[in-house]
């Protein structure tokens, strides 16, 4: 058989590459006849930088970057192998992990260190971006990174803004004339998979907002905050930004993306498939074998492992996923197109083990989906 190997990375255990290379293991010792292609995915989320420099024969960067909180990080960001295309993480550089949980100070933290990013990935030359947003610490409406990018942002005193919420709770002019010119050359596309809209009952601040540490008690004004940026940047564009489905994605970076950046915002598996031309990789292709960490209800909110079963059942191919362990509702995947799903672990007790020896276990229900269904 000609089996296509197309999981994402198990988050917190193990990468996409190191997942398909331990179900190749798997398929070679229940039969070492098959013909094997491998091709690791992602859905914008953790491991998509990694994972797409990794399968594009790609470079990886190491730089420095302002971080959430104005301290200087160091940081990553990829290069892909059409040396055209460069790919960055917002986790990596303005995520909530890099901070401190127990000591989060949300009110000023910053998207600087983004637009940072994008300048350098301009200087090297690149002039393609995809931009995977999740995991983000900010909710500054992405006004940090358009500072980064020449953006002039005053107050209505026509002074410079600060940075965090005190300049979004400050913002009344936007001046675009020093802005990075080169950005208008260049195609960004946004790995999201949020539809929430900047303000709102469910937008940024309301939904979000907790998570990243805002007291109960500071969520309306934010949001009023956030109101006021996205009136603004509506009027000026003569477009309803603020209520674009995203447009609240990590903090309004949806929303900055598309006015300062003309950016399209897409679902994350969606970019990251059409990119590699998943569909060609398809042709002649008997078997898939997918997966993900958890795969439960949220799976069929377009994951990458949904992702690959949908264009997989245009070809009538059997799709098997594996994944560390199913959760609410899991079995909703079987409608789009996963015929059989092998855990790692049957309940919670089994986690910790399952994390420290995914490899093997991924090997051995690689091997085991070979053994019941294709011999």
């Amino acid at each position: 058989m000609n089996i296509l190997i197309s999981p994402q990375a198990f988050k917190g255990s193990i990468s996409a590459i190191e997942v398909a290379n331990n179900i190749e293991k798997g398929i070679i010792k229940a039969n070492p006849n098959h013909n094997i292609i491998k091709l690791p995915v992602a859905d914008g989320g953790d491991d998509t930088l990694d994972t797409l420099v990794e399968v594009t024969n790609g470079k990886i960067f190491e730089t420095t970057a302002t971080g959430p909180d104005g301290k200087n990080i160091k940081t990553k960001w990829g290069a892909l192998g059409d040396n055209k295309t460069a790919v960055i993480e917002m986790a990596q550089i303005s995520g909530l992990a890099l901070m401190n949980r127990n000591k989060l100070e949300p009110l000023t933290y910053t998207t600087y260190g983004m637009g940072e990013i994008i300048k350098e990935c301009l200087d090297y030359g690149f002039n393609n971006f995809i931009i995977g947003i999740g995991g983000s610490a900010t909710n500054d409406g992405g006004l940090g990174m358009a500072e980064a990018l020449g953006a002039i942002l005053k107050d209505k005193n026509n002074k410079q803004i600060k940075r965090g919420i005190k300049g979004l709770s400050s913002l009344n002019t936007i001046d675009l004339k020093d802005i990075d010119k080169r950005i208008y050359n260049s195609s960004f596309q946004i790995a999201c998979d949020v539809n929430n809209p900047l303000y709102g009952p469910n937008g940024a601040t309301y939904i979000f907002g907790p998570q990243k540490g805002f007291k109960s008690e500071e969520i309306e004004l934010i949001d009023s905050y956030m109101k006021n940026y996205g009136n603004l940047i509506d009027s000026i564009s003569k477009k309803e930004i603020s209520n674009h489905p995203g447009s609240g994605a990590a903090g309004g970076i949806g929303a900055a993306a598309m006015y300062f950046l003309n950016a399209k915002l897409k679902s994350g598996s969606e970019i990251i498939l059409d990119y590699l031309d998943f569909a060609k990789h398809c042709q002649n292709i008997d078997l898939i074998i997918t997966g993900e960490g958890q795969i439960d209800f949220q799976t069929i909110n377009n994951k990458a492992p949904i992702a690959v079963a949908r264009i997989a059942q245009k070809y009538k191919i059997p799709v098997f996923a594996i994944c560390g362990i199913l959760g609410k509702d899991y079995q909703k995947v079987y409608k789009e197109g996963i015929k059989k799903i092998y855990p790692l672990c049957k309940n919670e007790k089994e986690i910790e083990f399952a994390i420290n020896n995914a490899g093997k276990l991924i090997a051995e229900n690689a091997y085991q989906i070979i053994k019941d269904n294709f011999i």
